[in-house]
């Protein structure tokens, strides 16, 4: 029976490797955007964990998440202080941790079950990058949804490894980093292990053997660089007027009833004559309900008739006793004739999922948040004229099936909506802009990304930035934007690949314990 893998590190180097793998893997992700780092990241991490015991795995699987959430979401501070950013960051660590002990688990499991042979080295690999992306899935839907800000696809918006995302989706190109990675330290594990069980006289002659397991990571890496660009088939433009209002939008800004109403009317007058199809204002776009309050709805329909185009907007409407964040359709001459409300509203930032239980803990903070907004379940696509939109507010942008699901609703083109302020000039507007860019990518779809502060800009489905405007300015984008209909592979397989890779990973992981079971029976 092979032996269990030694550890490579004594535990408190493992630990301080850890907390340091944290920092050096954001690094990968926006602002920094040093793309390479990430991989660095994961390589810390998973030599952290190689041959700890359970609890030892645990520990230091906790340690390196929260050591990347503390930095990675720094920005959540700015909104309710920094206990709600602890918070998070203690939770989505515990989900880092149980990764991480299914990974040691791993290392330990299966060379005992399979061997230690090259191919079965390869397989380790490959449980590895399973069990990294099952762990992303998981935490990306439970509990209240899920988090999926800090998935290591994430960092890679601008890197070479783009062109991967409308081939296999965000969890695909997980998946394909952390294998990169996971082949690299097998390949110079295996290859050191049989170094040393040379004679001396024969160490020379190691060279060799050295390369040709070196060139399996090298492969598959050169394989992902060279992936062909997805072409998406572009089926005519919609010409979009996008309005950055730059009001006074963040939750405790100081702020009269209709100032963000204003700041919007007043942003858009400069692209009133500009023939346009559609004018779009971000969540936050209102502070005073066209639904419910006439001045508002007056004013809705003066935007409508001098641009002689919809209007996309945020507004909070409530309706039938709930309360919805919502992206409403307002038409000229018909005023609102379809409503979207939010599929994804933040947990302990827009609601608070069972609010009694957890104002005993921190109840000033729960009190904060004076208003619960329901979870929406409405489609997720407006008909503009005959152009199917898809629409999403802030958080949807990171659920998978979402923006899945509009692409499958006919969306030919996509309005990613958002209110930034509660963040200032933080990594939060920046990581926002790079999913967005990502979503493009996927979906083949443009992406109008349009905040009440920015980071505003319009997506081509390539990925490449039609149109910016400044952070925290009054500002407007009028560009023809391109639509498609196209479907990319992604779309189609995309959840398939998270469940196919994260399936064999979880079902190896348990046959490699049974056979070891039986074995030692």
């Amino acid at each position: 029976m092979p032996d269990k893998p030694v550890a490579v590190l004594p535990l408190w180097a493992a630990i301080v490797t850890a907390l340091a793998s944290g920092p050096i893997m954001d690094a990968g992700f926006p602002d920094k955007s040093v793309w390479p780092m990430t991989f660095v990241g994961i390589a810390l991490m998973l030599v952290a964990l190689r041959g700890r015991r359970s609890w030892a795995a645990f520990l230091v699987g906790f340690l390196g998440g929260f050591a990347f959430y503390l930095t990675h979401i720094s920005w959540a501070s700015l909104f309710l202080g920094p206990v709600p950013m602890l918070a998070l960051s203690f939770l989505e660590s515990l989900f880092v941790a149980l990764g991480g002990l299914a990974i040691a688990l791993a290392y330990r499991w299966i060379p005992r079950a399979f061997g230690v042979g090259w191919v079965a080295t390869l397989g380790l690999a490959f449980v590895v990058a399973g069990l990294w992306t099952a762990r992303e899935a998981w935490m990306s839907v439970w509990p209240y949804g899920g988090f999926s800000w800090g998935r290591v696809a994430l960092s890679q918006a601008e890197s070479p490894l783009a062109p991967l995302f409308p081939w296999i989706g965000v969890s695909g190109v997980s998946f394909t980093i952390v294998l990169v990675v996971a082949l690299a330290l097998a390949a110079v594990e295996y290859s050191w292990r049989h170094y040393r069980e040379l004679p001396l006289d024969a160490r020379a002659q190691h060279v060799s053997r050295a390369l040709r397991t070196v060139f399996v990571p090298v492969a598959v890496f050169a394989l992902m660089l060279n992936v062909p660009t997805w072409q998406s088939t572009l089926d005519g433009t919609l010409r979009v007027g996008a309005v950055q209002g730059n009001g006074k939008a963040a939750y405790f800004d100081e702020r009269e009833r209709g100032d963000l109403l204003t700041a919007q009317l007043t942003a858009t007058e400069s692209i009133y004559g500009q023939d346009l199809d559609l004018v779009v204002w971000p969540e936050g776009g209102t502070d005073v309900s066209p639904l419910s309050n006439s001045y508002a709805a007056a004013a809705f329909d003066y935007v409508v008739e001098q641009a002689d185009a919809p209007l996309i907007s945020g507004d909070i409407t409530e309706r039938d006793g709930e309360i919805f964040n919502s992206q409403l359709l307002w038409m000229p001459g018909e005023g609102v004739v379809d409503i979207y409300d939010k599929r994804h509203p933040i947990p302990f930032g827009e609601y608070v999922p069972n609010r009694d239980f957890w104002a005993q803990f921190a109840p000033d903070l729960i009190g904060l948040i004076g208003r619960d907004y329901s979870i929406g379940t409405t489609d997720m696509v407006f008909d503009v004229n005959g152009v199917t939109v898809g629409v999403n507010i802030c958080f949807d942008i990171v659920d998978d099936q979402i923006l899945t699901e509009s692409v499958e609703q006919g969306a030919q083109v996509i309005i990613a909506s958002s209110n930034n302020a509660d963040f200032g000039m933080t990594d939060e507007s920046a990581q926002q802009l790079a999913m967005a860019r990502i979503r493009a990518l996927e979906l083949g779809r443009s992406v109008v990304n349009i905040s009440t502060v920015g980071l505003s800009a319009i997506i081509g489905p390539d990925g490449t930035t039609i149109a910016e405007v400044p952070w925290y300015t009054a500002a407007t984008m009028v560009e023809d934007v391109p639509l498609s209909t196209s479907i990319t592979p992604a779309v189609v397989w995309g959840r398939e690949i998270e469940w196919l890779v994260s399936g064999l990973a979880l079902g190896a992981l348990i046959v490699a314990r049974l056979a070891g079971r039986r074995e030692n029976a």
